[in-house]
């Protein structure tokens, strides 16, 4: 069974930095890849970061807009994926959802999500 919990999120300022949190089911994380996407206001769905395979191997999966300032990571032994953002920016204000894949990559489309949770940049 697929559970995926985020929290985290946020008010900070531009220029500063968040990390999100995923607690997700054991099931999730041994059968789909995780990763993270957000929705704006006004703005369609963007898909941010991915990650999958082998502690060690893993295969990670950024959108070129996030490359540098999102860095994804995973502590199987507690169930957690964390999306770290840094050089936010106010355009990044958006609900941020941790999201089972099929696999990683620019085309794949999330096939469960969480509740979200909002980040908001702003001074």
């Amino acid at each position: 069974q697929v559970s995926l919990v985020e929290s985290g999120g946020g008010l900070v300022q531009p220029g500063g930095s968040l990390r999100i949190s995923c607690v997700a089911s054991r099931y999730a994380l041994d059968y789909y890849a995780i990763g993270w996407f957000r929705q704006g206001p006004g703005k369609e769905r963007e898909g941010l970061s991915c990650i999958t395979g082998l502690t060690g191997r893993e295969n990670i999966y950024y959108a070129d807009f996030v490359k540098g300032r999102f860095t994804i990571s995973r502590n199987n032994r507690k169930n957690t994926v964390y999306l770290q953002m840094d050089s936010l920016k106010p355009g990044d204000t958006a609900v941020y959802y941790c999201a089972t894949y099929a696999a990683c990559g620019q085309e794949t489309p999330p096939l469960s999500w969480g509740q979200g949770t909002q980040v908001t940049v702003s001074s």
